[in-house]
C-alpha cells in the first residue's frame, strides 16, 4: 500500500480523483485517499477507446473488497489511451495511485476547465 501523499503537480477534484495536465491532453486518476478508503481494488473496468467523458460524471468503476464506486471525471474530453494493465493488476492503484496505477489519459475538451480544479493544499484542506 501506498504512503499518503498529494503530489504538488497534479491538480484534484472534490471526487478524489486526480489530473495530470499537460498542454491539450490529461492522465486520470484516483487519489490516495480514494484508493485507501476504498480498501485493496480486486477490479477495473476500463473504459473504450474514443469515448467522450464529461467533468463531474462517472466514467468508469472500480471495484474493491468493499464496494463498486464510480470513478468521475475531473475534466472533460475524449479518452486516448487506458491503462490495459490494471485489468490482470488491479492492485497497482493501490500501490502506486499517481504512477503506475493511473487510469486513463484524455484529449481535453476545453483545457480551461482546469482552473476549477484544486491544488494539493486545496485538496488536502478538504480532507481535514
Amino acid at each position: 500500500m501506498a504512503e499518503a501523499s498529494y503530489p504538488d503537480d497534479l491538480l484534484y477534484h472534490s471526487e478524489h480523483d486526480w489530473a495530470r495536465v499537460d498542454g491539450d491532453t490529461a492522465t486520470f486518476g484516483i487519489t490516495w485517499y480514494a484508493q485507501d478508503a476504498l480498501g485493496e481494488v480486486v477490479f477495473f473496468e476500463a473504459p473504450k477507446l474514443g469515448a467522450q467523458i464529461v467533468k463531474d460524471e462517472s466514467y468508469t468503476e472500480v471495484e474493491s473488497v468493499k464496494a463498486v464506486s464510480d470513478v468521475i471525471a475531473p475534466l472533460s474530453g475524449e479518452i486516448i489511451e487506458v491503462n490495459t494493465a490494471l485489468g490482470d493488476q488491479p492492485e497497482t492503484i493501490n500501490e502506486d495511485p499517481y504512477g503506475e496505477g493511473w487510469l486513463i489519459k484524455v484529449k481535453l475538451a476545453d483545457p480551461s476547465e482546469a482552473e476549477s480544479l484544486m491544488d494539493a493544499a486545496a485538496y488536502q484542506a478538504t480532507l481535514a
